[in-house]
């Protein structure tokens, strides 16, 4: 839930520019009212695609859906028609989801198959109105390549909550883009969900000292 709240936070403060329009505030860039200064992307009748209809991403459409999105597409290892049913989002190609959607939030799992997933073809494939999100893993993304797809116009705007590497280098060319949000890894930041994760590892250590099987292991 923590991580789904941060992504469309994240996708609010690209596609409306919160972080950009904040600065011209204490800048002075605030003057009078002009029609198109600081105009973003809204959510109303648009299409968003989800790189991974996990736990995470089901989380990440139930948020959206009230904003009055017209239609959810996801892609992943396979269809999923049981969770996809509730958004009536449908199963597309990675190709095709880049094509059609307005906003791209990918929340899937960096595997073989996903390192890199997101690069030059990828963002070639996507909308010059497109925004793009990732809360995943940094890897699922070639920075270079959406580097260049930011900076050329490929596409509008892109924010990210994980990177490669991290912390990111100050001096990282995605930091000197207007049109890039990048947050420090803060997907599960909040003090319910870090208590909760502490309980989890302390149960864990607790019943391996006992000999007992761990009530949450992760298995490898």
């Amino acid at each position: 839930d923590a991580t789904a709240e941060l992504s469309v936070a994240l996708l609010l403060s690209v596609c409306r520019r919160l972080p950009e329009a904040a600065q011209q505030v204490k800048s002075g860039g605030w003057t009078t009212w002009k029609p198109l200064w600081m105009c973003g992307y809204g959510l109303s009748d648009s299409t968003v695609g989800i790189i991974g209809l996990g736990r995470i991403g089901q989380a990440v459409a139930r948020r959206l859906k009230p904003f009055g999105v017209r239609k959810f597409l996801y892609t992943g290892s396979g269809p999923k028609p049981e969770s996809a049913a509730e958004f009536g989002a449908e199963f597309v190609p990675l190709t095709r989801l880049a094509e059609e959607s307005d906003f791209v939030v990918v929340t899937c799992a960096l595997t073989p198959a996903t390192q890199g997933m997101c690069n030059k073809d990828f963002f070639s494939r996507m909308k010059k109105t497109s925004v793009f999100v990732n809360t995943s893993r940094g890897a699922v993304v070639n920075q270079e390549d959406l580097y260049d797809a930011l900076a050329s116009g490929q596409i509008a705007a892109a924010g990210l909550d994980v990177t490669t590497p991290e912390p990111l280098p100050t001096d990282h060319p995605l930091l000197s883009l207007k049109n890039c949000v990048i947050l420090p890894h803060i997907g599960s930041a909040t003090y319910a969900t870090r208590s909760t994760m502490a309980v989890l590892a302390a149960n864990n250590l607790l019943a391996g000292l006992r000999g007992e099987p761990m009530p949450h292991e992760l298995k490898l």
